[in-house]
């Protein structure tokens, strides 16, 4: 029957020589709960029937103490003895010893300052007198720090606590005084909060015979105050004295039974009452529960199993890094991490994450978020002015008058532009290669940091590859541009040349007069009527221009000479033999006036920048017809920008990552520092397998048992 708790001791002692605790398993063990000076040391020595735990003032459980009793049988010769797991193999025949080295261990660990520590005492205790029991006794619950006790001592052991008694295997021993009223009990408290039915919750009332006089806990202990499942049972705790006199356990526990036997109130339910009782009452509670939890403990021992089985194979065989294996080892390794480069950018790794983009899945994020609205952002023409435009004009024609708009100031105003796409465009192959970098970084196995220095290397060379490829995708990057500016095509079936951009601003102008025509109408305007801002718009040419010109010319014949030579107006003979005097000496006269008095050339710029209708006309037709190339450039650059960075930089890294790294790393002679093994993953490799063998020990233990 009690092969059982055997089974969890033994499970328990593993787990803990391995550093692992309780907690992957939840083994069943019962937890001891209550306030200080509740008679929580009392009820566990009464039980082992030894004098062992340590005593004084204030908080003396500072760790918890991890009990184990375990049954001589009745035939052995050998004295009760005590083994602690941190000790090893020595056996306490003194308890006062085993008292002294609790209080030495605790020390150590939780140094000297009453402060507490969650790092556990095992101790065994070996007994003809006690039941197999396994018991966690816990510091006791406190609200005020005294002395030099850390300012949150509260916090601190009611979280080590809940830790504890939360665990739904556990089965908590909620001790409470008789003496205090038990709704005010921190230990009832604390077990309803994790335990609400009471179904793995037993009382335990101490310090029956200090209630006053007339006063009994029959209702507590019968159920009906406080009902529990496992109900309560009542003890009468050594007294100071019986401790300063070295009272005998035996006459200690003799006076309890007689104390119920001959109480009035207590009496009729003497039989359940005592430490002789609680010690069996335990011992069989805890059979059961874990008896009952042996299939759920089975179910996940089988998880482990394979969960660790999983993480052994990860961190690879040791007996395959012989020299036979070496140059196999090393290609495996190499197909891997190229598999999972190729995998993390084509979206199939089998380690995707559902919390943020990566991989492939960024480099389209940048492509159409980030490069797209980059493009996006720049605003043709923003950075060039009316006067800039005017002057390119004016620049382009030389010292002679032109009579339309020269091709070649649009060529020198349209290329600044289209050079505003380099800059984002090359920012975007310089994310796709950190993108690319951040993936190769980011590739690798628990199997692969085995070797620290082959997963080195192997990043290395990738990054080598990726730095090869920058700067030829960069340069073709470039050359787009570059191609966009040597040649623009003014007959690109997308671009509405003059023709259309004549129309537009025509209508536009058209919308204009009607707008202020209704003004005038409606007296929003001052006077000034249609018929003469017609006029005045017509009136582009100078004061010397002939006024034979034929009508049906139009602004686009003016302005980028789309009539033949003979077709456009010319000076009559008149003309040509009037003389200009009055408007050269005008002009000398300026020039003079501004030249000879040494004034700046920005007092002429005033007025020779007076401009008339038919260049703000012109100025209004480039700066249109800037913007509709512009978007079309801008279309293309937006297309194959994201093309060329796929073919010469992503694929190409891709596609020659495996080859890149075969013609670098499989050389015999890079094997032996290639293959050299981590410490630390060899270490985690031993712990991993011990686990796996106590796993399988544990699981072969509780399938014969059931």
């Amino acid at each position: 029957m009690d092969n059982v708790i055997d089974l969890v001791n033994k499970i328990q002692d593993v787990f803990s020589t391995i550093g692992i605790g309780n907690d992957s398993l939840d083994l069943p063990q019962i937890i001891t709960v209550g306030s200080q000076s509740a008679g929580k040391s009392s009820v566990l020595e009464n039980i082992v029937q030894r004098d062992f735990l340590p005593r004084g003032s204030g908080i003396v459980t500072r760790r918890p103490l991890v009990l184990q009793l375990v049954t001589l049988p009745a035939a052995s010769t050998e004295e009760d003895y005590a083994e602690f797991l941190h000790v090893g193999s020595k056996r306490f025949y003194d308890f006062m010893e085993v008292r002294e080295e609790i209080e030495r261990d605790t020390t150590r660990i939780a140094g000297t300052n009453k402060g507490i520590s969650r790092q556990p005492i095992h101790l065994k205790v070996y007994s003809k007198k006690v039941l197999n029991l396994t018991m966690v006794d816990l510091p006791g619950l406190t609200k005020i720090p005294i002395g030099d006790q850390p300012a949150d001592i509260e916090k601190q052991i009611r979280s080590l606590v809940l830790d504890y008694i939360s665990k739904p295997n556990s089965i908590i021993l909620a001790v409470s005084p008789a003496n205090t009223d038990i709704a005010n009990s921190d230990s009832l408290k604390l077990a309803r909060k994790v335990d609400p039915a009471g179904k793995r919750t037993i009382g335990v009332v101490t310090k029956l015979d200090l209630m006053d006089t007339g006063t009994n806990a029959l209702d507590i202990l019968t159920g009906r105050a406080f009902p529990l499942k496992l109900g309560f049972v009542g003890l009468v705790n050594r007294s100071q004295q019986d401790i300063l006199t070295n009272r005998s356990m035996e006459s200690a526990l003799s006076a309890e039974k007689e104390f119920f036997e001959r109480h009035a109130a207590y009496k009729g339910i003497a039989a359940r009452c005592g430490s002789a009782y609680l010690a069996k009452q335990l011992n069989s509670i805890l059979v059961a529960h874990i008896r009952e939890k042996l299939p759920d403990m089975r179910s996940k021992l089988s998880a482990m199993i394979g969960q660790t089985q999983h993480e052994l194979a990860q961190y690879g065989d040791p007996a395959f890094i012989g020299s036979a294996h070496k140059g196999s080892l090393v290609l495996k390794m190499l197909t891997m991490f190229a598999t999972q480069f190729t995998a993390s950018i084509d979206g199939t790794s089998p380690e995707i994450s559902t919390k943020e983009l990566s991989g492939g899945a960024r480099i389209y994020f940048i492509f159409n978020n980030i490069f797209g609205h980059a493009l996006d952002a720049i605003i043709p023409c923003s950075n060039i002015t009316n006067d800039d435009i005017r002057t390119a004009i004016r620049n382009s024609t030389g010292p002679r008058c032109s009579l339309f708009v020269p091709e070649l100031a649009f060529d020198l105003l349209v290329k600044p532009q289209i050079r505003l796409l380099q800059a984002p465009s090359l920012r975007c192959v310089d994310m796709v290669f950190q993108e690319l970098s951040k993936i190769c970084h980011t590739c690798g196995t628990k199997e692969l940091t085995r070797f620290p220095k082959l997963h080195s290397k192997l990043i290395d060379v990738v990054s080598d590859l990726l730095h090869e490829r920058l700067s030829p995708t960069s340069s073709y990057v470039e050359s787009l541009i570059d191609l966009e500016c040597a040649y623009i095509n003014t007959n690109h079936p997308d671009f509405p040349g003059a023709t259309g951009a004549m129309q537009e601003l025509e209508k536009n102008r058209n919308k204009g007069r009607k707008l202020e025509l209704k003004k005038q109408v409606n007296g929003t305007i001052a006077n000034e009527t249609a018929t003469q801002r017609t006029e005045r718009s017509l009136s582009v040419t100078s004061s010397t221009a002939s006024a034979s010109s034929p009508s049906k010319d139009s602004f686009l014949n003016y302005f980028f000479g789309g009539a033949g030579r003979t077709d456009r107006p010319a000076l009559g003979p008149n003309d040509k033999q009037t003389p200009h005097t009055s408007l050269s000496s005008e002009i000398e006269g300026e020039l003079g006036s501004h030249f000879t008095n040494n004034l700046a050339l920005e007092a002429a710029e005033d007025v020779f920048w007076q401009s008339s209708e038919k260049e703000d006309m012109e100025v209004e037709l480039i700066r249109m017809l800037i913007i509709s190339y512009f978007n079309i450039v801008r279309k293309t650059i937006q297309d194959l920008v994201p093309k060329a960075i796929m073919h010469l930089l992503v694929n190409f890294t891709r596609e020659s990552v495996q080859n890149r790294l075969v013609s670098e790393l499989y050389r015999e002679d890079l094997f032996g520092e290639l293959l050299q093994e981590d410490n630390s993953v060899a270490a985690e490799r031993t712990r991993c397998k011990a686990m796996l063998d106590m796993y399988r020990k544990a699981f072969a233990i509780i399938s014969e048992s059931i």
